[in-house]
């Protein structure tokens, strides 16, 4: 007979509103038994009790709907960006608050490089940070002007690059591309906006940015996800699906031992060049969904519609960017998008689009409401992901619609300062990622990372999204705050129904899988702006005992 495992806690919150809290849960194999008091579990037959989670609260482990594994990828390279940023190995890395910061730290990993010319490169860059102080060609050529340097932007929709990449790549006053950045004499000022204009230089990059993974990604990216709490991750837009090599890589990293789930998406449309037509494409993921196993997931698509709101790359509707900045950039036309959408609906394929200006999420809907009107389909969850910009009346149809909202609540505090003062003013950044909009409507919603944009992490998400404060202390509209629990839900139940997994994940309830975040205290039991602090011990996946590499305040004290 399998033994039933009686877990006590201090508290049990399992986001399920039949029994909302515990004293203990009961794990027999890779799934949860029961929940209940440890008397009750006692009667199970076969019943043992571990007391190693008893001063612990035991909630369910967080499900994060929008990440990327190419955050295990990046800290290959060098980090530049303005906040503190701690990796998955728990290392902490000092923010760089000056461009002569930027640049000292870019000259002492260009010290450490052997060949000439190997690739420098960093990620995280901020510049509106630092508004009028430029960091492109000219700056990065005094770190050197003999080897390629290539800085990609935090939002990874733009990067900087020296002369010598341009000349390399060719990019001068005749080339003709949306995103390549001028000076007032046509010369190339070395920033590269969005996909079309990156995708000039992505030779040089191949297999170190965002978007590319490899073996020791995919394990430092669910040790990240250990650290933070989070058992159900996802990759949300890959091109390596369309050959077997990269779906091998996948099956055979997420295995049974992996410490976390992992749900892949294909990069549909917006990116790159396509190797299969888009019917071929979803005819392969059909057939990929059908080697989904409990740890890893395929079938699943990605579209890519507009940029970076701080990038000023993203789509807006009337009145525009605050101080009248041209409007950004379409990573897809319309009628593109609307290919790809109709196209991996009709396969029965499960869909999230980027949207962050409230111009995209408009196409997405009104997409949406073709589609459907042509090729009805019950129960799709197809997905707003980011909705920063999405109005009350796009909510509203979302609902109608039965669409769901990702919301990038991280952006109130990571940038809340600068919607509020230079992207799109006071008052419409006090109606961005409104998720008590999106809750009174009707709408799904979970709250997510996108790390590496920001760090993964649902507990700061949560505080984010209840205490809505900026950097500087400013509440980034008091009337899209959401409480604790609903916050807490749309990280857990929330984004395992997005994913069309709530049936297995999300919540602690008998028969779905043993998964659980370890937290040292109940977030119910502190301030709401110390919910990001909860320092999580680590993980329970599938039954699996996980702990965190992040060392506790104290011991990252000691010598």
């Amino acid at each position: 007979m399998e033994r039933t495992v009686i877990y006590p806690a201090r508290i049990v919150r399992t986001m399920d509103p039949a029994r909302p809290v515990a004293e203990a849960v009961a794990i027999r194999g890779d799934r949860i038994r029961a929940v209940g008091t440890v008397t009750e579990l006692k009667e199970y037959p076969g019943a043992v009790v571990d007391e190693r989670y008893s001063d612990s609260a035991l909630l369910p482990g967080f499900v994060e709907a929008h990440s990327h594994a190419g955050s295990g990828n990046v800290w290959a390279n060098t980090y530049v960006g303005y906040m503190d940023r701690i990796d998955p190995d728990g290392r902490r890395w000092p923010g760089c608050r000056t461009v002569d910061e930027i640049l000292e730290r870019l000259r002492e990993a260009e010290a450490e490089l052997h060949a000439p010319d190997e690739l420098l490169m960093a990620w995280g860059l901020d510049p509106i940070y630092f508004p009028d102080q430029p960091l492109a060609a000219e700056q990065l050529d005094m770190v050197s002007s003999n080897r390629p340097i290539y800085v990609s932007h935090t939002n990874g929709h733009v990067c900087a690059v020296n002369s010598v990449v341009l000349e390399r790549f060719g990019i001068n006053q005749s080339t003709r591309v949306d995103g390549v950045v001028k000076n007032e004499n046509g010369d190339p000022t070395g920033e590269l906006q969005e996909f079309a204009a990156m995708g000039l230089v992505a030779e040089l990059t191949e297999g170190r940015g965002v978007l590319n993974t490899n073996t020791e990604a995919l394990i430092r990216f669910a040790q990240e996800g250990v650290n933070t709490g989070t058992t159900t991750l996802t990759d949300l837009g890959t091109t390596a699906l369309m050959d077997d090599e990269g779906v091998d890589l996948y099956e055979s990293v997420v295995r049974d031992d992996y410490p976390a789930r992992l749900n892949v998406f294909h990069f549909g449309a917006g990116i790159g060049q396509p190797t299969l037509s888009l019917q071929e494409a979803a005819d392969r993921l059909v057939h990929l969904r059908d080697e989904s196993t409990g740890k890893l997931r395929f079938g699943n698509v990605k579209l890519m519609l507009d940029g970076s709101i701080q990038g000023f790359t993203a789509r807006l509707l009337a009145p525009g960017y605050y101080r009248d900045q041209p409007n950004g950039i379409w990573n897809i036309s319309p009628e593109e998008f609307k290919a790809a959408f109709e196209t991996f609906h009709r396969a029965g394929l499960l869909v999230h689009v980027h949207c962050n200006g409230d111009q995209t999420t408009q196409l997405f809907l009104d997409i949406l409401e073709e589609i459907l009107t042509s090729y009805p389909r019950p129960d799709h969850r197809h997905t707003c992901t980011h909705s920063q910009m999405t109005t009350a009346a796009q909510y509203r149809r979302m609902a109608a619609l039965g669409a769901c909202a990702n919301i990038f609540a991280n952006h109130i505090w990571a940038w809340g300062d600068q919607h509020i003062d230079v992207t799109v003013g006071p008052d419409r950044a006090a109606r961005m990622n409104a998720a008590a909009t999106a809750l009174r409507t009707g709408v799904p919603i979970s709250l997510h990372s996108d790390t590496p944009v920001t760090p993964l992490g649902p507990l700061q998400a949560v505080k984010h999204a209840v205490t809505r404060k900026t950097v500087s202390g400013r509440v980034m509209g008091e009337f899209e705050k959401i409480g604790v629990q609903e916050a807490l839900e749309a990280v857990t139940i929330g984004g395992a129904y997005m994913l069309k997994m709530d049936h297995e994940v999300g919540s602690i309830e008998s028969g779905k899988f043993a998964d659980l975040a370890v937290l040292a205290e109940d977030p119910f039991d502190v301030e709401a702006e110390r919910i990001g602090d909860i320092r999580v011990l680590g993980t329970v996946v599938g039954g699996q005992h996980f702990k965190t590499k992040v060392a506790a305040p104290a011991e990252a004290l000691a010598p």
